[in-house]
């Protein structure tokens, strides 16, 4: 399991699989390093024995939304049902319901 900490210098660090490099190793095998870090290993550059620069995989990119995913299911049969007023039964165990929050008062 990784866990964040926060250095003294105010950056978030992950905790875990991490390993110091010397900028001069990692000159020499920078593509393996970078193979390395796209795996999940966070690898820390050092100059003189002093940590300078983190290679770390970057966070994976959101999905994105497919506009008109649902058109393959058809039209709806009684779009206007949408638009009808709900009926008193049902509308009172929707503003009981605990998802929805305290009307505002004006």
């Amino acid at each position: 399991m990784t866990r964040l900490i926060r250095p003294l210098g105010g950056a978030v660090m992950r905790e875990g699989p991490m390993r110091v490099v010397n900028v001069h190793q990692a000159k020499t095998h920078l593509s393996r390093l970078i193979d390395e870090a796209h795996a999940g290993e966070t690898i820390v550059l050092a100059k003189a024995g002093k940590p300078w620069a983190r290679l770390m995989p970057l966070a994976p990119a959101a999905a994105q939304r497919i506009p008109g995913r649902l058109r393959s299911c058809g039209p709806l049969g009684n779009p206007q049902a949408l638009l009808d007023p709900m009926d008193p039964a049902e509308l009172a165990a929707w503003e009981s319901s605990p998802l929805v929050g305290e009307t505002p008062q004006l």
